[in-house]
């Protein structure tokens, strides 16, 4: 029986989230590694040595791998002979106390991005609490904490469907997938919860990302369980479908597939896909009522030593002097590097700026000839411009870029993923670009800001507009000025190639 002190608890969650803010589970490094010499779509290969040399980069100065560090996920599963030490609050309030002090951290401060009031005004609670806490109880004198910090860019594309009975999980998984963009920021995993009931599916999904990469060990040794069966099968099919990293196409899009099973209705067949991006953020530990949790620091020498070359499909321009018809030559696939200044914006400012505009008010900042950013970035630290500071997912700033590039003489836009239809058209009508960041590399892309100061809307909090002084930041043309997206070319050439690549295997 092990008698649990309320401060060892807190202190276990407190070190637990600063501990995956800046490194990577190991068994995923490793996976993305064996992804990286695998591929050979080259801006696929760039965007997978980027999340790589970003992953040591954060391991090393101990900053956080994604400038979005997460809501707070937590399984806690307590031993039925558990006895706690006098303490006045809820397992709840201790893990969202544990959380506070993770968040808020003076010497690795990470992004407070928890809202309470969601169908209102939507206010930042400030300390990223509360967290979303399942306690589970279980046979035994432990308690047992599995932990998780996971981006709204990759929660946002969690899928749910009540299938028949006989309908198959797997076409529904490969015909899913691609409605899902690549906000995900893959290559990551997919976790898929089966059976119960929804709210149980999606419990179950989220539940089965806490466990170790091993599809590999799955491979060498075959499948055994209808389960197993499956998760080979979505699996070898996804990464046929060519999507690949950061959607530009190519040989990995999933890195494991993950499932979970319950018993469930007879007339029923409820199915959760949740996607784990490329910032997997997560660990597992157990509290016996010795003390809080020993985190051991993983080696460092077990990353790999990645260098990124751009090679020679690479433009150097300074955004200060740019106009429309200087970025009319950029093609898709091209590689710029940025220095100059740029400002940034999100959800938030974007409809703040509707509003104002609505009003005929003049707007704090000129945005013409700019671009414009979407990043919500941590707070600095030492002698840091700004903190990890990776794109955020460009689809949700759509409904505003006619706007932006209409009635504010904006020239670009800059995320991570693809554009909507309508979106890309309208990009082609102002003869403008969208340039994509590669989401999860957040710390290195930070290291090419070198000034940052807000010039608007500074109660927004990381929501504000920033100005950032940037050199060398790299990006990829991702929409140009013809109306010609890399996240629809990318991808369909990648899957007729690896049918190619199938077919000749066969021969």
């Amino acid at each position: 029986m092990a008698i649990i002190k309320q401060q060892d608890l807190i202190e276990s969650i407190a070190d637990a989230l600063q501990y995956i803010s800046y490194y990577h589970p190991l068994d995923f490094i490793q996976a993305l590694e064996k992804a990286y010499h695998k591929e050979e779509n080259k801006a696929a290969k760039d965007a997978i040595a980027q999340i790589l040399i970003n992953s040591r980069m954060s391991a090393h100065g101990q900053r956080p791998i994604c400038q979005d560090t997460g809501i707070v996920t937590c399984f806690v599963k307590v031993g039925m002979e558990v006895q706690w030490d006098k303490t006045d609050l809820t397992v709840q309030e201790m893990i969202d106390e544990g959380t506070r002090r993770a968040y808020l951290n003076p010497d690795n401060p990470l992004r407070a991005s928890i809202v309470k009031d969601p169908a209102g005004k939507r206010i930042n609670t400030k300390d990223n609490t509360p967290a979303v806490v399942h306690i589970d109880m279980v046979t035994g004198g432990d308690i047992e904490i599995m932990i998780a910090a996971k981006g709204g860019g990759s929660e946002n594309k969690s899928k749910m469907v009540m299938l028949n009975p006989s309908d198959s999980i797997a076409d529904w998984v490969v015909k899913t997938l691609p409605t899902m963009g690549a906000g995900w920021c893959p290559p990551g995993m997919l976790g898929i919860g089966i059976g119960g009931t929804a709210e149980k599916a999606g419990v179950l999904a989220k539940e089965s990302l806490m466990e170790p990469v091993n599809i590999q060990e799955l491979i060498d040794r075959g499948a055994e369980t209808a389960e197993e069966k499956l998760r080979l099968e979505i699996f070898e099919r996804v990464n046929k479908l060519g999507i690949g990293a950061q959607g530009l196409g190519g040989l990995t899009t999933v890195v494991d597939i993950k499932i979970m099973s319950v018993p469930t209705h007879a007339a029923s067949k409820p199915v959760v896909m949740i996607p784990n991006c490329a910032a997997t953020r997560h660990i597992h530990f157990h509290l016996d009522g010795s003390g809080p949790a020993n985190l051991i620091p993983p080696k460092l020498e077990d990353w790999p030593e990645i260098t990124w070359d751009v090679g020679g499909n690479v433009r150097r321009v300074n955004v200060d002097d740019l106009k429309k018809a200087d970025v009319s030559s950029w093609k898709t696939g091209e590689t710029v590097l940025l220095s100059g200044t740029i400002l940034t914006g999100r959800d938030a400012a974007h409809k703040r700026i509707k509003e104002m505009l609505a009003k005929g008010e003049k707007l704090p900042v000129d945005f013409t000839d700019k671009f414009i950013y979407y990043v919500g970035p941590v707070d600095a630290v030492g002698d840091e411009a700004v903190g990890p500071a990776g794109p955020t997912t460009a689809t949700r700033m759509d409904k505003f870029t006619e706007m932006m590039l209409a009635e504010t003489g904006l020239l670009g836009t800059i995320g991570k993923a693809e554009r909507g239809a309508a979106t890309v058209e309208t990009i082609k009508n102002h003869k403008s670009v969208y340039l994509m960041a590669v989401g999860g590399a957040a710390y290195l892309v930070s290291k090419a800001i070198k000034k940052a100061k807000v010039v608007a809307f500074a109660d927004m909090g990381m929501e504000a507009i920033y100005e950032f002084e940037v050199e060398d930041m790299p990006v990829t043309v991702a929409v140009d000025s013809l109306g010609e997206s890399v996240h629809v070319t990318g991808p369909a050439i990648w899957q007729k190639k690896i049918q190619v690549m199938d077919a000749a295997k066969k021969v």
